[in-house]
């Protein structure tokens, strides 16, 4: 990986939607390390589809090493930086010259690849056994996790419960009456503004009480409430006055944190006003990639990039055939946005931006 010259060395923090493609963008122009806690990208918005049917993950979760053939892998995290180093978990310091930090939220998932098609396995053997499901949260995880199980599983008992006065709280209230309109037609049982004490679960798990006093009985359950942003670490750095008061880094319009001229930040752990979506990262990544180019072949007058954010625009998966969709000026639900997002969950595309096949998968 000897590209000769100096100030090539870029370290990426963050193997997700934006940190993967930022470091398939940047590969054969720097001398590039990624640093991952697990040792695969997976696409996040494909994970609920592999729950019901877990073939669907074998293109779904791939490898770092399938995609990067000219960097360094490190799967570990990210437990402080300097001026100059990154430091992981396992004491090891990693020097850089331009630093991605793109650590989105956190979750809990195996290391391997391996382990991760097996969970999908389980999960979904979880499901097929189970008469009755309670799902926790209405956000899209939870709102296309319910549309998976009832679109594949029609005759299971579907309960989803959210505290908030709506579900998509993200969107508008169009698209929520629309969503909510077709979970009742698919017969899942939508209660809003109850939570659900996952602290007090009787009769070997099975009976769960709602906020509303409400006994549910579920033979399994998932949780899908927001996860936490992955920028608790940072909070020991020398990135520490560089995170709003919701946790997330300030950038600039070139997507560099405020006030460094070397450290970028992209995906969803930015202060950028506006939804938080795969779509919306992978574009971080982009421009951030032109501009790290840029600083890094030198070229004086060429002026950085500049990202501009979106106006919203969003599709939920209802199932393998429907979706909702709010776009700038109408909202859809049924076939139409279906065939734009559900049928493939934009899997292919996904591969194919990280220079893989879009349908095959070799060993």
């Amino acid at each position: 990986m000897d590209l000769g010259g100096q100030g090539r060395r870029v370290v990426v923090i963050g193997g997700g939607v934006a940190g993967s493609l930022l470091a398939k963008s940047i590969q054969f122009h720097s001398d590039l390390t990624l640093i991952d806690e697990k040792e695969y990208f997976e696409i996040p918005w494909a994970s609920l589809r592999a729950m019901v049917e877990p073939p669907f993950g074998e293109r779904s979760v791939i490898n770092h090493k399938d995609y990067l053939t000219n960097a360094r892998v490190v799967a570990s995290s990210a437990i402080n930086i300097t001026e100059t180093e990154v430091l992981t978990a396992e004491g090891r310091l990693i020097g850089y010259d331009y630093l991605v930090i793109a650590t989105g939220h956190t979750e809990s998932v195996p290391k391997t690849r391996a382990e991760r098609l097996n969970q999908y396995q389980a999960e979904c053997e979880k499901i097929n056994s189970a008469r009755s499901i309670l799902i926790v949260g209405g956000g899209p995880t939870g709102v296309e996790l319910a549309g998976e199980i009832a679109v594949d599983f029609p005759d299971k008992l579907l309960t989803l419960v959210h505290n908030g006065s709506r579900l998509l709280e993200f969107i508008g209230l169009k698209a929520a009456d629309k969503t909510l309109n077709w979970l009742t037609s698919k017969k899942v049982e939508v209660k809003l503004e109850q939570s659900v004490s996952l602290n007090d679960i009787s009769d070997g798990g099975k009976v769960f009480q709602t906020s509303g006093g409400e006994s549910l009985k579920a033979d399994c359950h998932f949780v899908c409430t927001g996860r936490p942003l992955g920028s608790t670490w940072l909070k020991g750095t020398l990135l520490k006055s560089s995170l709003d008061n919701r946790g997330r880094l300030m950038v600039d319009e070139n997507l560099r944190v405020k006030g460094r001229k070397n450290i970028f930040a992209i995906g969803d752990i930015t202060d950028i006003p506006e939804i938080k979506q795969g779509y919306l990262a992978q574009k971080h990544a982009l421009v951030a990639a032109k501009n790290l180019k840029l600083l890094m072949t030198g070229e004086e007058g060429r002026k950085l990039e500049i990202y501009r954010p979106s106006s919203i625009k969003a599709i939920v998966s209802l199932g393998r055939r429907d979706a909702v969709a709010q776009l700038p000026f109408t909202t859809v639900c049924g076939s139409v946005p279906g065939m734009i997002k559900s049928r493939d969950l934009f899997v292919g595309k996904t591969r194919k931006k990280l220079g893989l096949d879009p349908h095959t998968v070799l060993d």
